[in-house]
């Protein structure tokens, strides 16, 4: 099975003033290709960081990150950008949708960027809005649906530009248990279908959903865990 995603002894170091924070401190991670991992931490872990790293949002102090044998590790950030569209889709606990536009609106968004049509960028988010079970809700913005509504509309989203790679922060931190649970259910369907999961998560329950799991502590893997699939 390739690689999608390696990081190699991958270090991360922000100044804070004249203080420097080491978020990460030589993290390696090999993600594959049609895997669902999880990367479990508490809070100051450092998985945030390595979120960013993984979905080529920051690059490293030092070490190298890899995207389909590419090394991104020292891209400029338009470069970064482009290959974000293309290859990884994001799943953030906050939802992220813009306020003032329509669950439509919101999923087309990312389809301008790769210059679709605006046709084929309907016709897509229709599509993508019905496979999450929102047909009905097309034309609703945000604060006329539910949190596990705007979750949904948040990862047909993600799959707007067919993504390699769904990355998903925390995606059911501001859900109650069911709703959660059913997003966790979506997310399990979309990789059943061939989609490269990776899952950050403080969630024991959440993690365990996933086929391994990535312990971070101090910034770097201290121990990485099979799972069986679906087991809690």
């Amino acid at each position: 099975m390739k690689s999608v995603i390696r990081l190699e002894d991958v270090k991360k170091t922000y100044l804070m003033g004249q203080v420097a924070v080491h978020a990460l401190n030589g993290l390696t991670l090999d993600i594959k290709d049609g895997e669902f991992i999880a990367l479990q931490g508490p809070s100051g872990s450092g998985k945030s960081t390595a979120m960013n790293m993984i979905g080529c949002l920051d690059i490293p102090t030092s070490g190298t990150i890899y995207l389909n044998g590419q090394d991104i590790s020292k891209l400029h950030e338009s470069d970064l950008a482009r290959i974000r569209g293309k290859t990884i889709g994001f799943i953030f606990q906050q939802f992220n949708l813009i306020a003032t536009l329509t669950a439509m609106q919101n999923v087309m968004l990312p389809m301008m960027f790769q210059d679709m049509p605006e046709e084929k960028r309907k016709e897509r988010a229709g599509e993508l809005l019905d496979s999450v079970g929102l047909s009905n809700r097309m034309g609703h913005k945000p604060s006329e649906l539910s949190g596990g509504q705007q979750q949904r509309v948040a990862i047909a989203r993600a799959l707007a530009n067919n993504p390699e790679v769904l990355l998903a922060d925390e995606p059911t931190g501001n859900l109650d248990t069911k709703t959660g649970a059913h997003i966790m259910e979506l997310l399990n369907k979309l990789h059943a279908e061939g989609h490269t999961i990776v899952l950050v998560t403080h969630d024991e329950h959440v993690a365990s959903l996933a086929e391994r799991i990535a312990f971070i502590r101090d910034g770097t893997i201290v121990k990485i865990k099979k799972n069986r699939k679906g087991e809690s």
